[in-house]
């Protein structure tokens, strides 16, 4: 799609200027917490304080009578609606009505003149509880007779995957090592600063207006009109600035979304609901803790010969986005290595834990963690190296016009792992550093490998309609309109300069106006890694509808044939005689001038999500999750104090990842560190909620580790161009193939300075020291026997 990658582009392919930069420095950006309306009310969450428990009663009449309460509402307002991520799914209830699930659910809430009345009426709301035994563990929750945190949901079971593909106890039968072990990766908080604001009110009895932190502001849109029983065109969303988000809360619906339309709805007043980092910290949905056993055969060069894993996980109290976390552990595992035989028995647990739900890395993250640490145990235990290793098993780029097909039916067209992984080699100099000295006083230093692998274009069915306007003024200026939801990876930015490519214009021509579902087409939002691959072919084939528009009025013109119509450099020419030619400006306003009523927009949709190959089939675990595939390789420097087992990663860090074509290189750049740091090694080295039977224990950034920017490494990103047929202008996803490979490229790199294996993530240094003394004492053992 788009220009033959020989051709000099004007602007993709090199840094962009982000098109939001100057708001936001200058502060005028504005985020859901700094709207304010006419008249609006200051909303508050009553919460429970169990984790398990029945309600036998609220009472609310002391908070009605408190001065300058507007509104009080309960579950019951809502008349029994349930929701969630599908059909089959809809566990969850705006207010806990009967049974609170999870400690601090909302119960209640309140609508005041301001923010500390409307918090002194909730704590007035009487409720009379029966407290229940909880479960909070999978370990817990699967056993017999273990309490129901779902009634009508037997064993605690959330969601579970049972897929064999080829012959895997042949396999293991016959190949010359199978090694298996257990990993665990934690549970984490999406870790922004920006926590969930709303802002709603009513301007007419049947027609919502919706303000807050959604990076996927059309679920929102679907779920408040069923809820309300309001017709699609009557649920405004408006979405401001977004503070980053990951995937969850800022994704998906919480209590205090569902509380502000509905308080607002009561009170006739707009209503304003801002969650503290608190509630950020111990409500908001998290990365799924997993345990993951994975049996690796291999034969004697080396090369897997099948993989089997056995995943439990913690889903907490509802259902969320679990069924879609659970298949992504499983659909990309064969690739990027060639995987011949593959079974995957993988089940979720509810627990009365906060829920878990989508997170940067989604579901791939930790089988990735187990599969790389694993290979590594298998070179040291064959003698291989560990980046030959990984060199015998990946799948070759397949050569233009071909297909690479998985044993689970995932088509990949384009596939860089092999030179990403030897340009990080090169990189840090292997060959050279592992002949080095490992131990330096009481500092050990260690060099890890991991690839990684994402999907780009998120492929979900129902959710597939994605979208774009281009409207072109009669000065030249352009309106780009699009439902795709930037939330700070910078993708407003990588649309604009893709319309203004297409056109032959400056970046600075091209306005992108905020996304808002009464003038915005539909998109399904920003997750998946979908925005750039699949918003970007909308926008291509909007701006194209309006160049073809404008290019049949230059035709005539210029007395030349269309398809020798050139836009370029703000410039329309022939293409045979660059002296034929008319200015950008000059020809929109002859085109709108032309006749009467002339207007010049331009309609686009992407077609991708729904003409490529087979859907995935979650029963099955067959077919394509993604339009096309990421592949990332990274190498990670460790230095170890022995003494202390604090452990810090050194500027010694390269990362080579194959994005097919960087449109915008610095803003793939910062991307894919950010992937890498901010939940890659963070996820390695820092962050874990500590839980005591629901309770979140380190519910603050001061408890709850998260690396500083002074410890971020100086990690340098090398570009591998694939120029994949199934993106624009040859894009894949940038930054979630990083995340996924941080991880294990780092306990591999503790483990070469070290010789200890971290298989619980994050590495702290308490799990450091001990392991260190551990081994110390083995070899001390060992010493005493001779």
């Amino acid at each position: 799609m788009g220009k033959e990658h020989t051709e000099e582009y004007s602007i993709i392919g090199k840094p962009i200027p982000r098109v939001e930069a100057r708001l936001k420095v200058t502060g005028q950006a504005k985020y859901a917490a700094d709207i304010e309306v006419a008249n609006m009310l200051w909303g508050y969450v009553k919460r429970s304080p169990h984790a398990h428990a029945r309600i036998l009663n609220i009472d609310t009449s002391k908070a009605e009578k408190l001065p300058g309460v507007k509104a009080i509402i309960t579950g019951k307002d809502f008349n029994g609606f349930t929701w969630g991520w599908s059909q089959p799914t809809r566990d969850e209830e705006p207010l806990a009505t009967k049974k609170v699930r999870y400690l601090y659910e909302g119960v209640a809430a309140v609508a005041a003149i301001d923010e500390d009345i409307a918090q002194e009426a909730c704590d007035l709301i009487e409720v009379e509880y029966e407290p229940l035994p909880g479960v909070f563990t999978p370990f817990e929750a699967m056993k017999e007779g273990a309490p129901l945190v779902h009634e009508n949901r037997p064993g605690n079971i959330t969601v579970e995957y049972h897929w064999n593909f080829g012959d895997v106890e042949k396999a293991f039968a016959e190949s010359y090592l199978v090694r298996e072990d257990t990993f665990q990766t934690p549970r984490m908080a999406k870790g922004y600063i920006e926590p969930p604001a709303t802002v709603a009110y009513w301007p007419e009895s049947d027609r919502l207006v919706f303000q807050g932190a959604k990076g996927s502001p059309y679920f929102p849109y679907r779920i408040l009109s069923r809820c309300f029983k309001l017709p699609l065109s009557n649920v405004r969303i408006i979405t401001p600035f977004i503070g980053c988000d990951f995937g969850g809360t800022k994704n998906d619906m919480t209590n205090g979304d569902f509380s502000t339309v509905m308080l607002a709805k009561k009170a006739g007043r707009p209503v304003k609901i801002v969650a503290s980092q608190f509630d950020t910290l111990t409500t908001d949905l998290r990365r799924h803790p997993m345990w993951i056993t994975m049996k690796v055969g291999v034969a004697k060069d080396g090369k897997i010969t099948a993989i089997h894993n056995k995943i439990v996980s913690d889903g907490g109290a509802y259902t969320r986005m679990s069924p879609l976390t659970h298949f992504l552990t499983g659909i990309c595992m064969g690739m990027p290595y060639h995987l011949p035989n593959f079974k995957h028995d993988v089940t979720c647990y509810f627990t009365n834990n906060p829920s878990s739900a989508a997170m940067r890395g989604h579901g791939i993250y930790h089988t990735t963690f187990a599969r790389e640490c694993l290979l590594d145990m298998i070179a040291d235990e064959l003698g291989i190296d560990r980046v030959e290793i990984r060199h015998r098993n990946i799948i070759k780029n397949p050569e233009p016009g071909t297909i690479y097909e998985t044993i689970n039916n995932v088509h990949i067209a384009t596939a860089g792992t092999e030179e990403c992984l030897t340009k990080v080699a090169e990189a840090v100099k292997w060959e050279e550093g592992k002949k080095k000295e490992r131990i330096k006083g009481n500092k050990a230093y260690g060099m890890g490998f991991a690839t990684g692998t994402y999907l780009s274009g998120t492929q979900l069915s129902a959710h597939n309609a994605c979208a774009a306007i281009v409207r072109v003024c009669e000065d030249g200026s352009v309106n780009y309109l699009t439902g795709a939801t930037d939330v700070g990876m910078g993708s407003d930015t990588v649309g604009c300069a893709i319309v203004a490519e297409v056109l032959g214009i400056d970046l600075k021509d091209v306005d992108i106006k905020r996304v808002d579902t009464a003038f915005t087409p539909a998109d399904p939002g920003s997750y998946g890694s979908r925005v750039t691959v699949l918003a970007g072919e909308a926008a291509i084939n909007a701006a194209e509808d309006a160049k073809k528009q404008l290019r049949e009025f230059a035709a005539k013109k210029l007395g030349a044939m269309e398809e020798e119509i050139v836009f370029k450099n703000k410039q329309v020419f022939v293409q045979s005689n660059h002296a034929r030619s008319v200015p950008w400006e000059r020809l929109v306003r002859m085109a709108c001038y032309d006749a009467p009523g002339r207007v010049i927009i331009g309609r686009g949709h992407s077609k991708r999500a729904t003409d490529l190959h087979t859907l995935a089939d979650f029963s099955t675990g067959k077919g394509d999750i993604g339009t096309n595939y990421s592949f990332t390789a990274q190498a990670a420097e460790v230095e170890v104090d022995l003494e202390t087992g604090v452990v810090r990663c050194t500027d010694n860090s390269v990362i080579a990842h194959d994005c097919g074509f960087p449109l915008n290189t610095q803003a793939v750049e910062t991307q894919v560190i950010g992937g890498s740091y901010h939940q890659g090694v963070s996820a390695a080295l820092y962050e874990e909620f500590k839980m005591d039977k629901g309770l979140t224990l380190n519910a603050n950034f001061v408890d709850y580790k998260r690396p500083r920017a002074y410890e971020a490494p100086m990690t340098e990103v090398l570009h591998v161009i694939t120029n994949d047929p199934f993106g624009p202008f040859g894009a894949k996803e940038a930054s979630e193939g990083s995340t996924c490979s941080a991880p294990p490229a780092i306990i591999n790199a503790i483990h070469d300075a070290t010789g200890v294996w971290i298989k619980d993530l994050p590495a702290q240094p308490e799990k450091v020291y001990w392991a260190l003394k551990e081994k110390r004492e083995k070899e001390q053992k060992k010493e005493k026997k001779k």
